[in-house]
């Protein structure tokens, strides 16, 4: 139950965050359409990070990183993001606060799972070095082979280019 209402709460968030998501420039900062990030997210699950710009304030997000639940199984995650620039004003780069859906599949020996992702979190993209800071949250419904709940989240850093 507790669980739950945590879901619930992160996904109220998130749709508060959308709300006057509207494109923007991301001003001093090194972020264009056609810009890929590449990195590590440290945290659950823990491994390689990847972001494609399709236009200034939406990206796709790739993960494929090993999760450490149980006996420990190789994840994969690709979201859609919006980000929103006006959220957090900062005086030097930009800080967008981002939100989308995705999809995860996490394989396991006995049972993978397939669900959907709802990615929230906040990146700092430097205006002098070609660099992002990342934190990001992602409750998630399995729906194969059973339903359940589950939670990712952690810290990242990733080279852009």
């Amino acid at each position: 139950m507790r669980r739950s209402r945590l879901i619930l709460a992160v996904v109220l968030l998130s749709s508060i965050a959308g709300v006057g998501a509207v494109p923007a420039i991301a001003a001093g900062s090194n972020i264009d359409q056609g810009t890929w990030e590449l990195g590590v997210l440290l945290g659950e699950p823990t491994g390689f990070s990847a972001k494609y710009w399709t236009t200034l304030s939406t990206a796709l997000d790739f993960g494929a990183a090993w999760s450490f639940e149980g006996e420990g199984q190789f994840h994969f995650h690709c979201d859609y993001l919006f980000h929103n620039y006006d959220l957090i004003k900062v005086n030097r780069g930009s800080l967008p606060v981002y939100f989308g859906v995705g999809g995860r599949v996490r394989f396991d020996e006995k049972d993978s799972r397939l669900g959907l992702r709802i990615a929230i979190g906040a990146e700092y993209l430097f205006d002098e070095y070609p660099m992002s800071l990342f934190f990001e949250i992602a409750p998630i419904v399995d729906f194969a082979p059973a339903t359940e709940a589950d939670l990712n989240g952690g810290l990242g850093i990733r080279y852009v280019f």
